[in-house]
């Protein structure tokens, strides 16, 4: 069997064959039509592996006919990156400017060498396409990204991988030659957890552990080939968002043992120790809110210590955050009450804001009485003085609902002596 793998062998060269993420580059979206009008500006591909961002950086490339440089964040650094900008200056107007420059997992570039890129970017030298499965807004620079558009990029639907392996036994150099006969695909698809290039991966495993020459590809031959399913923790897959699931519904509970069992999952599957400090800065405003402002403070600390750290040290880190979190009081009023909030805001859309809350920088305004009549808390007694601060509308609206636990029991009784009927507290 031909030595290339079967899933770069199918790898798509032009937008129309281009496998899902209509949103993207469907016609008449967005990044369609600046890729049809010979124009993009650096942009970043946010999403999970396996649902095409380098494919579509090279699609993007070939459209546009520009020179094409990539590097992976893995194993490139600074020098790698001066090395490409250098050689784009060299050639100047005679085939290098504007070249695209795409680096791959781009979150795992350092401050020092996302800012290496900036000068060029600015000057349009190079233009920047980054590839990242984790929110930019957490990994990329504010300066790179405030100079660059995010795209995201969905995960495929099952239709999606169906028809994907329908194409592959099809229309593959390869795999056409063979007699195979595709009775199911579910159990390809679940093991692939969404990622198209291990989906692939998997269809040729399969094939070619076979041993027949009338292949019928259906759940029972695939669950008999692919060993060890059960042991799979996939980053991108549907074991790690139902690892991920358990570990933080067991902490919510306040179960420290799983949630230690379910970290240690994510660990040895080789999880990133700041994916995992993320979803507990979550839910330690989600989850523990005002029963335990402390429980942000540590999870706060968790997040910044580990992101200096590193495994294997982080670990620790980690199970001292998950521990503490699963011990502490619970409560999700914010959560609740944040919900409410922009559900009211839905509802009535933009009302009027109280005149006295307004404020007046000109002198236009203050005759238009903003800000007439508002009183300074700190000039009252106990520094609070009634007055109304909804707009007339929704006055009386309530969307916080205390919790019963220790802390918030008490904030129910201040906001009882301070609101008296008002609210109902």
């Amino acid at each position: 069997m031909n030595k290339i793998p079967l899933a770069e062998r199918l790898r798509p060269t032009t937008l129309d064959t281009y496998l899902g993420q209509e949103q993207l580059i469907g016609e008449g979206a967005s990044l369609r039509k600046a890729i049809d009008s010979g124009f993009i500006p650096s942009l970043i591909l946010w999403g999970p592996p396996g649902v095409g961002k380098t494919t579509l950086a090279n699609i993007i490339a070939n459209s546009l006919k520009r020179p094409f440089y990539t590097l992976s964040a893995i194993n490139s650094g600074v020098k790698d990156i001066r090395e490409i900008i250098n050689k784009v200056k060299s050639q100047g107007m005679f085939g290098g400017s504007n070249a695209i420059l795409f680096i791959d997992e781009i979150h795992r570039f350092s401050k020092s060498q996302q800012d290496s890129l900036l000068g060029a970017v600015e000057k349009g030298i190079i233009t920047l396409i980054g590839a990242t499965t984790e929110n930019p807004s957490f990994e990329v620079i504010p300066a790179l990204l405030s100079r660059s558009q995010v795209y995201v990029l969905e995960h495929f639907t099952k239709e999606n991988l169906d028809n994907l392996i329908r194409k592959a036994v099809k229309e593959d150099s390869e795999l056409a030659q063979l007699s195979i006969e595709i009775q199911e695909t579910e159990a390809l698809i679940k093991l692939s957890g969404g990622d198209a290039r291990k989906l692939l991966n998997l269809l040729e495993l399969v094939i070619s552990s076979a041993g027949t020459e009338k292949i019928e590809l259906n759940n029972d031959l695939v669950n008999k080939l692919i060993k060890d399913k059960t042991l799979l923790y996939d980053k991108s897959g549907e074991q790690h968002y139902d690892v991920v699931s358990a570990f933080i519904k067991s902490i919510r509970g306040s179960d420290p043992n799983a949630g230690l069992y379910y970290l240690a999952r994510m660990i040895e599957g080789g999880e990133d120790a700041k994916f995992i400090a993320r979803r507990l800065l979550i839910l330690a405003s989600e989850d523990i809110g005002n029963a335990n402002p402390t429980a942000l403070v540590i999870a706060t600390n968790c997040f910044q210590a580990v992101s200096i750290i590193g495994f294997p040290e982080s670990r620790i880190i980690l199970a001292q955050c998950v521990t503490y979190l699963a011990c502490s009081a619970k409560s999700n009023a914010s959560y609740v009450a944040i919900a409410n909030a922009q559900e009211l805001v839905k509802e009535t859309g933009n009302l009027p804001i109280p005149l006295h809350l307004r404020n007046a920088p000109t002198k236009l305004m203050k005759e238009l009485n903003y800000g007439k009549d508002y009183q300074y808390s700190h000039n009252h007694k106990g520094n609070f003085v009634d007055q109304e601060f909804m707009p007339e509308e929704i006055s009386g609206k309530k969307l916080f609902e205390p919790g019963n636990n220790a802390r918030e029991v008490e904030m129910r009784k201040k906001l009882q002596a301070t609101w008296k009927e008002k609210y109902g507290y």
